[in-house]
Protein backbone atom coordinates (compact mmCIF):
# COMPACT_ATOMS: atom_id res chain seq x y z
CA UNK A 1 0.00 0.00 0.00
CA UNK A 2 1.04 3.64 -0.86
CA UNK A 3 1.88 5.67 2.03
CA UNK A 4 1.30 9.04 0.56
CA UNK A 5 -2.08 9.52 -2.05
CA UNK A 6 -3.33 12.22 -3.50
CA UNK A 7 -6.91 13.46 -2.07
CA UNK A 8 -9.17 16.47 -2.67
CA UNK A 9 -8.00 17.64 0.58
CA UNK A 10 -4.18 17.00 -0.08
CA UNK A 11 -1.18 14.80 0.54
CA UNK A 12 -2.39 11.94 2.72
CA UNK A 13 -1.36 9.22 4.57
CA UNK A 14 -3.63 6.20 4.75
CA UNK A 15 -1.94 4.27 7.21
CA UNK A 16 -1.44 7.23 10.28
CA UNK A 17 -4.84 9.42 9.04
CA UNK A 18 -3.16 12.32 8.69
CA UNK A 19 -2.38 15.28 5.58
CA UNK A 20 1.04 17.31 4.59
CA UNK A 21 0.42 19.97 3.71
CA UNK A 22 -3.54 19.90 2.86
CA UNK A 23 -4.83 22.69 1.08
CA UNK A 24 -8.48 22.49 2.69
CA UNK A 25 -8.86 22.23 6.19
CA UNK A 26 -8.09 18.85 7.95
CA UNK A 27 -8.08 17.03 11.33
CA UNK A 28 -4.57 16.35 11.44
CA UNK A 29 -1.87 18.09 9.20
CA UNK A 30 1.65 17.75 8.84
CA UNK A 31 3.13 21.21 7.71
CA UNK A 32 6.35 21.26 5.97
CA UNK A 33 7.41 24.82 6.39
CA UNK A 34 4.99 28.59 7.15
CA UNK A 35 4.65 29.66 3.39
CA UNK A 36 1.35 30.63 2.45
CA UNK A 37 0.85 27.71 -0.12
CA UNK A 38 1.28 25.42 2.07
CA UNK A 39 0.74 26.41 6.02
CA UNK A 40 -3.13 27.20 5.70
CA UNK A 41 -5.32 28.19 8.64
CA UNK A 42 -8.68 26.05 9.76
CA UNK A 43 -6.81 22.59 10.64
CA UNK A 44 -8.10 20.75 14.16
CA UNK A 45 -4.38 19.98 14.49
CA UNK A 46 -0.97 20.72 13.52
CA UNK A 47 2.52 19.07 13.73
CA UNK A 48 5.65 20.84 12.59
CA UNK A 49 9.15 21.41 13.09
CA UNK A 50 10.20 22.71 16.22
CA UNK A 51 12.15 25.73 14.78
CA UNK A 52 9.02 26.70 12.45
CA UNK A 53 6.76 27.87 15.56
CA UNK A 54 7.64 31.30 15.81
CA UNK A 55 7.14 31.51 11.95
CA UNK A 56 4.11 29.55 12.09
CA UNK A 57 2.36 31.53 14.74
CA UNK A 58 3.24 34.95 13.23
CA UNK A 59 1.59 33.74 9.95
CA UNK A 60 -1.23 31.75 11.02
CA UNK A 61 -2.09 33.08 14.77
CA UNK A 62 -3.14 31.21 17.68
CA UNK A 63 -3.39 27.46 15.98
CA UNK A 64 -3.51 24.09 17.84
CA UNK A 65 0.32 23.44 17.26
CA UNK A 66 2.30 20.52 18.19
CA UNK A 67 6.25 20.55 17.51
CA UNK A 68 8.48 18.21 16.82
CA UNK A 69 12.22 18.55 16.99
CA UNK A 70 14.82 17.61 14.03
CA UNK A 71 15.46 14.09 13.34
CA UNK A 72 13.27 13.28 16.48
CA UNK A 73 10.70 10.32 15.41
CA UNK A 74 7.01 9.77 17.11
CA UNK A 75 4.92 6.69 16.25
CA UNK A 76 0.79 7.56 14.94
CA UNK A 77 -1.17 4.74 14.37
CA UNK A 78 1.83 2.73 13.74
CA UNK A 79 3.15 4.98 11.44
CA UNK A 80 6.93 6.29 12.46
CA UNK A 81 7.28 10.33 11.89
CA UNK A 82 10.07 12.65 11.82
CA UNK A 83 11.13 15.58 10.01
CA UNK A 84 14.26 16.70 8.70
CA UNK A 85 15.72 19.69 7.60
CA UNK A 86 14.58 20.95 4.07
CA UNK A 87 17.06 24.32 3.24
CA UNK A 88 14.22 26.18 2.22
CA UNK A 89 13.23 28.92 4.80
CA UNK A 90 13.63 28.72 8.53
CA UNK A 91 11.66 25.75 10.33
CA UNK A 92 11.30 24.05 6.78
CA UNK A 93 11.29 20.25 7.15
CA UNK A 94 10.80 17.51 4.94
CA UNK A 95 8.78 14.23 6.20
CA UNK A 96 10.29 10.63 6.58
CA UNK A 97 7.30 8.31 6.71
CA UNK A 98 8.23 4.55 7.85
CA UNK A 99 5.63 1.75 7.73
CA UNK A 100 5.04 -1.27 6.31
CA UNK A 101 8.50 -1.99 5.64
CA UNK A 102 8.45 0.93 3.41
CA UNK A 103 9.83 4.71 3.59
CA UNK A 104 8.74 7.50 1.82
CA UNK A 105 10.25 11.20 2.40
CA UNK A 106 7.74 14.23 1.11
CA UNK A 107 10.29 17.08 0.67
CA UNK A 108 7.73 19.64 0.81
CA UNK A 109 9.99 23.06 -0.86
CA UNK A 110 13.97 22.50 -0.39
CA UNK A 111 17.16 24.26 -1.60
CA UNK A 112 20.11 22.12 -2.24
CA UNK A 113 23.44 24.14 -1.91
CA UNK A 114 26.59 24.77 -4.20
CA UNK A 115 29.29 24.58 -1.82
CA UNK A 116 30.15 27.65 0.44
CA UNK A 117 26.73 28.77 -0.68
CA UNK A 118 24.33 27.76 2.57
CA UNK A 119 21.53 29.40 3.27
CA UNK A 120 22.00 31.63 6.40
CA UNK A 121 18.75 31.95 8.03
CA UNK A 122 18.06 28.19 8.09
CA UNK A 123 19.44 24.27 7.97
CA UNK A 124 20.56 22.93 5.44
CA UNK A 125 19.02 20.34 3.09
CA UNK A 126 19.82 16.94 4.25
CA UNK A 127 19.70 14.24 2.00
CA UNK A 128 17.42 11.26 3.10
CA UNK A 129 17.82 7.56 1.86
CA UNK A 130 14.20 6.40 0.91
CA UNK A 131 11.97 4.12 -1.29
CA UNK A 132 9.53 6.85 -2.66
CA UNK A 133 10.40 10.60 -2.49
CA UNK A 134 7.83 13.34 -2.58
CA UNK A 135 9.76 15.94 -4.76
CA UNK A 136 8.81 19.44 -5.60
CA UNK A 137 9.75 20.91 -8.95
CA UNK A 138 9.33 24.64 -8.96
CA UNK A 139 12.48 25.16 -11.28
CA UNK A 140 12.84 21.67 -13.06
CA UNK A 141 13.88 23.11 -16.02
CA UNK A 142 17.57 23.08 -17.54
CA UNK A 143 17.32 26.89 -17.86
CA UNK A 144 17.29 26.98 -14.14
CA UNK A 145 21.29 27.03 -12.83
CA UNK A 146 21.63 29.12 -9.31
CA UNK A 147 25.01 31.61 -10.03
CA UNK A 148 26.97 31.13 -6.90
CA UNK A 149 25.21 33.29 -4.00
CA UNK A 150 28.38 35.27 -2.86
CA UNK A 151 28.44 36.74 -6.42
CA UNK A 152 24.48 37.33 -5.98
CA UNK A 153 25.58 39.64 -3.14
CA UNK A 154 28.41 41.29 -4.06
CA UNK A 155 26.24 42.47 -7.34
CA UNK A 156 23.52 43.64 -4.62
CA UNK A 157 26.12 45.16 -2.94
CA UNK A 158 27.68 47.19 -5.45
CA UNK A 159 24.07 48.22 -6.47
CA UNK A 160 23.29 49.67 -3.39
CA UNK A 161 26.42 51.37 -2.69
CA UNK A 162 26.46 53.13 -6.22
CA UNK A 163 22.73 54.57 -5.11
CA UNK A 164 23.88 55.62 -1.66
CA UNK A 165 26.62 57.00 -3.67
CA UNK A 166 24.31 59.15 -5.84
CA UNK A 167 22.08 59.74 -3.32
CA UNK A 168 19.25 57.59 -4.14
CA UNK A 169 17.68 55.02 -2.24
CA UNK A 170 17.61 51.45 -3.22
CA UNK A 171 13.95 49.53 -3.17
CA UNK A 172 15.11 45.49 -3.53
CA UNK A 173 11.60 43.88 -3.14
CA UNK A 174 11.59 40.33 -2.40
CA UNK A 175 9.00 37.92 -0.97
CA UNK A 176 8.88 38.88 2.69
CA UNK A 177 9.08 35.02 4.37
CA UNK A 178 12.07 33.68 3.83
CA UNK A 179 13.77 35.44 0.71
CA UNK A 180 13.90 39.00 2.57
CA UNK A 181 15.53 37.42 5.37
CA UNK A 182 18.38 35.75 3.45
CA UNK A 183 18.94 39.00 1.66
CA UNK A 184 19.33 41.00 5.30
CA UNK A 185 21.68 38.11 6.70
CA UNK A 186 23.79 38.10 3.30
CA UNK A 187 24.06 42.00 2.47
CA UNK A 188 26.60 44.12 3.90
CA UNK A 189 24.90 46.14 6.08
CA UNK A 190 28.19 48.89 6.67
CA UNK A 191 26.56 50.15 3.27
CA UNK A 192 24.09 52.09 4.83
CA UNK A 193 20.58 52.05 6.60
CA UNK A 194 18.40 49.05 6.26
CA UNK A 195 14.54 49.74 5.92
CA UNK A 196 12.23 47.14 5.97
CA UNK A 197 8.37 47.01 5.46
CA UNK A 198 5.56 46.31 8.21
CA UNK A 199 5.19 42.43 6.20
CA UNK A 200 8.68 41.81 6.77
CA UNK A 201 9.40 43.24 10.43
CA UNK A 202 7.48 40.28 12.29
CA UNK A 203 8.95 37.49 10.67
CA UNK A 204 12.62 38.97 11.36
CA UNK A 205 11.48 38.96 15.06
CA UNK A 206 11.05 34.98 14.17
CA UNK A 207 13.98 34.57 12.86
CA UNK A 208 15.38 36.52 15.36
CA UNK A 209 14.05 34.82 18.50
CA UNK A 210 14.94 31.80 16.41
CA UNK A 211 18.90 32.36 17.25
CA UNK A 212 19.39 33.53 13.54
CA UNK A 213 21.70 36.57 13.16
CA UNK A 214 20.45 39.96 11.22
CA UNK A 215 21.34 43.37 11.06
CA UNK A 216 19.75 45.59 12.39
CA UNK A 217 16.44 47.20 10.62
CA UNK A 218 14.19 50.28 10.50
CA UNK A 219 10.83 51.45 9.49
CA UNK A 220 10.84 54.10 7.41
CA UNK A 221 9.48 56.76 9.02
CA UNK A 222 11.88 56.21 11.80
CA UNK A 223 14.64 57.67 9.46
CA UNK A 224 14.88 61.32 8.00
CA UNK A 225 15.03 62.50 4.17
CA UNK A 226 19.01 62.15 3.79
CA UNK A 227 19.17 58.37 5.78
CA UNK A 228 16.61 57.12 3.87
CA UNK A 229 18.02 58.33 0.49
CA UNK A 230 21.36 56.14 1.30
CA UNK A 231 18.92 53.43 2.31
CA UNK A 232 18.47 49.22 1.23
CA UNK A 233 14.43 49.09 1.19
CA UNK A 234 13.45 45.41 1.69
CA UNK A 235 9.66 44.88 0.61
CA UNK A 236 7.35 42.47 -0.60
CA UNK A 237 6.61 42.97 -4.25
CA UNK A 238 3.13 44.14 -3.98
CA UNK A 239 4.42 47.82 -2.98
CA UNK A 240 5.79 47.99 -6.64
CA UNK A 241 4.34 51.35 -8.24
CA UNK A 242 2.70 51.73 -4.82
CA UNK A 243 2.01 54.98 -2.86
CA UNK A 244 4.15 53.49 -0.17
CA UNK A 245 7.45 53.68 -2.59
CA UNK A 246 6.60 57.86 -2.63
CA UNK A 247 8.02 58.18 0.58
CA UNK A 248 11.74 57.42 -0.79
CA UNK A 249 11.29 59.94 -3.54
CA UNK A 250 14.18 59.11 -6.49
CA UNK A 251 15.08 55.88 -6.38
CA UNK A 252 15.98 52.28 -8.30
CA UNK A 253 14.02 48.89 -7.75
CA UNK A 254 15.38 45.85 -8.33
CA UNK A 255 13.39 42.01 -7.40
CA UNK A 256 15.40 39.25 -6.36
CA UNK A 257 13.61 35.72 -7.34
CA UNK A 258 15.01 32.80 -9.20
CA UNK A 259 12.30 33.86 -11.99
CA UNK A 260 15.12 37.18 -12.78
CA UNK A 261 16.79 33.56 -14.42
CA UNK A 262 14.17 33.87 -17.49
CA UNK A 263 15.41 36.45 -20.36
CA UNK A 264 12.03 38.94 -19.97
CA UNK A 265 11.41 38.51 -16.41
CA UNK A 266 12.87 41.77 -15.54
CA UNK A 267 10.99 43.50 -17.94
CA UNK A 268 7.73 42.04 -17.08
CA UNK A 269 8.46 43.03 -14.08
CA UNK A 270 9.24 46.49 -15.25
CA UNK A 271 12.30 46.97 -12.28
CA UNK A 272 15.63 48.45 -12.69
CA UNK A 273 17.88 45.68 -11.95
CA UNK A 274 16.94 41.34 -11.55
CA UNK A 275 18.95 39.25 -9.16
CA UNK A 276 18.77 35.85 -9.53
CA UNK A 277 18.25 34.43 -5.73
CA UNK A 278 15.77 31.62 -5.06
CA UNK A 279 15.06 29.22 -2.35
CA UNK A 280 14.20 26.76 -4.16
CA UNK A 281 16.90 24.50 -5.72
CA UNK A 282 17.55 24.76 -9.60
CA UNK A 283 17.60 22.12 -11.88
CA UNK A 284 20.83 20.59 -10.66
CA UNK A 285 20.07 21.06 -7.04
CA UNK A 286 16.42 18.39 -7.68
CA UNK A 287 18.89 16.39 -9.67
CA UNK A 288 21.41 15.91 -7.05
CA UNK A 289 18.70 15.52 -3.87
CA UNK A 290 17.10 12.63 -6.01
CA UNK A 291 19.79 10.57 -6.58
CA UNK A 292 21.11 11.50 -3.05
CA UNK A 293 17.71 9.51 -1.67
CA UNK A 294 18.04 6.26 -3.42
CA UNK A 295 14.81 6.15 -4.31
CA UNK A 296 13.52 4.09 -7.21
CA UNK A 297 10.00 5.99 -7.19
CA UNK A 298 9.73 9.23 -7.41
CA UNK A 299 6.72 11.44 -7.31
CA UNK A 300 6.55 15.12 -8.20
CA UNK A 301 4.31 17.92 -7.08
CA UNK A 302 4.09 21.57 -8.08
CA UNK A 303 6.27 23.28 -10.92
CA UNK A 304 7.13 21.37 -14.52
CA UNK A 305 6.12 18.07 -13.40
CA UNK A 306 5.58 16.38 -17.08
CA UNK A 307 9.45 17.77 -18.14
CA UNK A 308 10.48 16.21 -14.43
CA UNK A 309 9.05 12.85 -14.48
CA UNK A 310 10.24 12.79 -18.15
CA UNK A 311 13.68 13.53 -17.28
CA UNK A 312 12.84 10.52 -14.09
CA UNK A 313 11.81 8.04 -16.67
CA UNK A 314 14.52 8.01 -18.65
CA UNK A 315 16.60 8.02 -15.72
CA UNK A 316 15.16 4.21 -15.33
CA UNK A 317 12.86 5.55 -12.16
CA UNK A 318 9.42 5.21 -11.53
CA UNK A 319 7.76 8.13 -11.79
CA UNK A 320 4.55 10.07 -11.77
CA UNK A 321 3.09 13.21 -10.70
CA UNK A 322 0.63 14.16 -7.95
CA UNK A 323 -2.08 17.34 -8.92
CA UNK A 324 -1.50 20.10 -5.95
CA UNK A 325 -2.70 23.31 -5.15
CA UNK A 326 0.83 24.78 -4.53
CA UNK A 327 1.74 27.94 -5.87
CA UNK A 328 5.57 27.47 -5.64
CA UNK A 329 7.86 30.66 -4.46
CA UNK A 330 4.86 33.33 -6.57
CA UNK A 331 2.61 32.56 -2.86
CA UNK A 332 2.40 35.26 -0.98
CA UNK A 333 -0.48 35.72 2.03
CA UNK A 334 -3.06 38.30 1.66
CA UNK A 335 -2.17 40.30 4.40
CA UNK A 336 1.17 41.77 2.70
CA UNK A 337 -1.00 43.21 -0.30
CA UNK A 338 -2.38 46.14 1.75
CA UNK A 339 0.52 46.24 4.14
Amino acid sequence: MDLIVQRPEGLYCPAGDFFIDPWRPVDRAVITHAHADHARAGHRHCLASATSEGVLRARLGDINLQTLPYGEAIVHHGVRLSLHPAGHVLGSAQVRLEHGGQVWVASGDYFVSGVGDDNRTCQPFEPLRCDCFITESTFGLPIYRWPPQREVFNEINAWWRANATAGRASLLMAYSFGKAQRILAGVDASIGPIVVHGAVEPLNRAYRAAGVALPATNAAQDLDKAALSRALVVAPPSVHGSAWTRRFGEHSDAFASGWMQLRGARRRRAVDRGFVLSDHADWPGLQRAIGATGAHRVIVTHGYEAIMVRWLTEQGLQAGSFQTEYDDERAEPPLEAGS
